[in-house]
């Protein structure tokens, strides 16, 4: 990946907005991600991630910290975070922020073990697939305290299939509606597409019931959003 994501942030962090990222899918058109939404402030957060950062206690792994904002909010009440990112210039930027404790990292490569997991702005996008979801649960539930708690966020996106009559047009014979291909490009760049999974409640407590993790619904969001809370 040529981390487009990462660079966006390091110009933002170093005073070089000129533009934004722009996104889109295998099903739907352009879109902007606005650079300064990824510096965002606890109160300008949704409420969902305000519910999920107020309910995180002990050690806390940030998982896909992006440039660190759950992690510095947390870390700023006094609890010991630690926040990884497959992005470099993510992680350079979270540091720069003041992260005590961020990596370079994928999810499957920690070893630790942690009393409240982070996975938020779609935290079951990591998955990438719907037949990957046992696998990384398995690995979640690894890196678990006992008494400890995976906070995750997702989306049911399958009001994006929705026709004008309010039936749907999903493909049955394709795979799972929430598995997208997901592109960015920033400055004329484009990056590597990746798979992204948006899962929806009824699909991750499925999953989450088949290794032997238990799963609530914390509180819907405000457009077919979700945040769930797996545990032992």
């Amino acid at each position: 990946m040529k981390d487009l994501i990462g660079k966006a942030m390091i110009d933002y962090q170093n005073g070089n907005y000129t533009e934004d990222i722009i996104t889109s899918t295998n099903i739907s058109d352009d879109d902007v991600l606005p650079l300064p939404y990824l510096f965002r402030t606890y109160s300008e957060m949704s409420k969902l991630e305000q519910k999920a950062l107020n309910l995180s206690k002990g050690k806390v792994l940030d998982v896909g910290c992006g440039a660190g904002s759950h992690s510095l909010y947390l870390q700023n009440k006094g609890l010991s975070v630690k926040a990884i990112d497959i992005s470099e210039g993510a992680i350079n930027v979270t540091k720069e922020r003041g992260a005590n404790n961020a990596n370079v990292l994928n999810i499957l490569d920690e070893t630790e073990t942690f009393d409240t997991i982070l996975l938020l702005m779609n935290g079951t996008g990591i998955f990438q697939t719907l037949e990957n979801t046992l696998f990384y649960l398995k690995h979640l539930k690894s890196t678990l305290n006992p008494g400890g708690q995976i906070l995750i966020d997702s989306s049911d996106i399958k009001y994006m299939y929705e026709d004008d009559d309010g039936g749907y047009w999903m493909d049955m014979n394709a795979a799972y509606y929430g598995e997208l291909d997901y592109f960015l490009k920033y400055k004329g760049e484009e990056e590597t597409p990746m798979k992204w999974l948006y899962l929806d409640f009824e699909t991750l407590s499925t999953k989450a019931d088949l290794v032997d993790l238990k799963c609530e619904k914390i509180m819907d969001g405000e457009h077919f959003d979700y945040l769930a809370r797996l545990s032992h």
